[in-house]
């Protein structure tokens, strides 16, 4: 089979601005200039399992058709920050090739009947295909390799005869005129994937003209930095990412609203875990029986926080943020006026509480122990303070008591389906109010507290939910009940750890608590 010649530089550059194509090189039509356009819809994602789906995604949905594109090999570390520089000159697509096959010689009939041989076969398959593909659709006249691998691929693609290859490495500037840029279209990607299966994909971007915004990671939320960037967007109307990692173009627009609020949690951020560990002091206020918090005012108790939090800033990698973790409403004996042997304390009561909290830094989690009532009822009467970006909800199983119980005899319990129901709730109110996550903690520590408890969800994108290890007692108890819990518990889940100061024998140190609770993602004091 005759190898198609490859053409220099210079003279695509003449071929393309005399708007001729193959020898001897009849007239054509097309301009030499791609021709771009948005994204049908506001937001949308490009995926693909790899480096040459990602380009060809990306190329599919911004450029309608281009003269000549940019040819890279995907493996082709060194070649790729060339392939971008000169795609972004020419304002073409960069394409990514698999690695060419070795040639391999298979016996075919000829018109004389004799044995030939075919061109070598391409890895990739269909990648190879729709790769061809692709290049058809935006009617291509010339491909510019960079690198040896781009250029082996070419040279046995099976191109039509039609198309022009020339090499990168020639010097001599090309009459290619560059689209009316997409600056209204902003294009996301992982800071970490442009160095490698983006690469092509975001030279495809720059070359369109569209503003090229690489993030952290792919969920806009889940940095300061992240949050810092999308807040100093002037326009988010178009946006496109690059890479399955950031999720459904549902998911992602919803991410971008709340990381377009710039309202971070304290440790910094929108997302939870991992990016922190939570310590908290537990209590009612006022109330030195229900836990430490409740023996000393607020300021006090913020110091109190602080102090309780700080020898673990040693221990974690992550920023370590003190918490209070409040009872709002207490279990009671006696029926009340509701009958629901719960006293459900006024939101006015916690308001203090919470403004001292934001000043400080402090996150804080309302903790429920609803009698004969249920999670979600109460909960929803303190939706005033859980639309403040550092509140979060606790529920307490142990105090969730059936029709003809009373708080103080039977262990209280609750089904899955109660749970599932407070925290669509609590998700629901996150996405509605564009709100950074916020924590979901299920505290444990009896297993028939939580019924079916592998039938409990927990994977919202907008909570970092938990369950909480409530055990007390001597070491060897506390440990059995972790190991029992993480048995018994649904999958998906993070831990938090519970120390008493009274009850266990004796309280854990910090290092010692990090030693058995590993991976705790919040710790608490009673």
């Amino acid at each position: 089979m005759a190898r198609r010649r490859a053409v220099p530089a210079v003279l695509l550059s003449l071929l393309l601005a005399a708007g001729c194509t193959n020898g001897p090189f009849g007239k054509i039509e097309q301009p030499n200039q791609a021709t771009t356009a948005l994204p049908a819809a506001d937001t949308s994602v490009v995926g693909g399992a790899d480096a040459v789906a990602l380009a060809l995604a990306t190329s599919q949905a911004i450029f309608q058709s281009a003269p000549a594109v940019v040819l890279v090999g995907a493996d082709d570390a060194g070649a790729l920050e060339r392939a971008g520089a000169l795609a972004t000159q020419l304002g073409i697509p960069v394409l990514a090739t698999p690695k060419a096959a070795p040639p391999v010689s298979t016996p075919e009939p000829t018109p004389t009947g004799t044995a030939g041989s075919t061109p070598a076969r391409l890895a990739g398959g269909d990648a190879a295909t729709d790769l061809r593909a692709e290049i058809d659709r935006l009617k291509v006249r010339a491909v510019v390799t960079v690198g040896s691998q781009a250029a082996a691929w070419a040279g046995g693609a099976g191109l039509p005869a039609s198309i022009t290859v020339s090499t990168g490495d020639d010097p001599a500037p090309r009459d290619v005129q560059r689209p009316a840029p997409l600056s209204s279209l902003t294009v996301l990607a992982t800071k970490k994937g442009a160095a490698g299966p983006d690469a092509a994909a975001v030279a495809t971007a720059n070359a369109a003209g569209a503003h090229v915004l690489l993030l952290d990671t792919a969920d806009p939320r889940a940095t300061s930095a992240n949050v810092q960037a999308i807040t100093a967007e002037t326009s988010l109307d178009h946006v496109l990412a690059v890479g399955s990692e950031f999720g459904s173009a549902d998911q992602l627009r919803q991410r971008l609203s709340t990381a377009k609020t710039g309202v971070e949690l304290p440790g910094g951020g929108q997302v939870l875990f991992p990016g922190r560990r939570l310590v908290a002091i537990y209590g009612h206020p006022g109330d030195t029986i229900l836990g430490v918090l409740g023996e000393q005012d607020i300021d006090a108790s913020v110091e109190r926080a602080k102090q309780v939090a700080a020898p673990y800033d040693a221990l974690f990698d992550e920023p370590v943020v003190p918490t209070f973790e409040i009872i709002v409403t207490v279990a009671s004996g006696s029926a009340g006026s509701d009958g629901n042997y719960s006293n459900e304390f006024p939101v006015d009561k916690f308001r203090p509480w919470i403004e001292a909290a934001q000043q400080a830094g402090i996150y804080v989690v309302l903790d429920l122990q609803p009698g004969r009532t249920d999670f979600l009822t109460q909960a929803k009467k303190y939706q005033e303070l859980l639309l403040e970006p550092n509140v979060g909800l606790a529920l307490d199983p142990e105090w969730r008591m059936g029709p003809n119980q009373v708080p103080g005899g039977p262990i209280g319990h609750v089904s899955a389906q109660e749970i599932n129901a407070t925290g669509a709730w609590l998700a629901g109110l996150v996405r509605d109010h564009n709100l950074p996550q916020k924590v979901f903690i299920l505290h444990w520590f009896f297993l028939s507290s939580i019924q079916n408890p592998k039938q409990v969800k927990t994977n919202y994108d907008e909570l970092g939910m938990l369950i909480q290890m409530d055990g007390q007692g001597g070491a060897g108890q506390k440990r059995d009940t972790w190991a029992a819990l993480h048995n018994n518990a649904p999958s998906g889940i993070r831990w938090g750890w519970k120390n008493f100061y009274d009850e266990d024998h004796p309280t854990f140190t910090p290092e010692e608590t990090v030693a058995t609770a590993v991976g705790a993602v919040y710790i608490s004091y009673q």
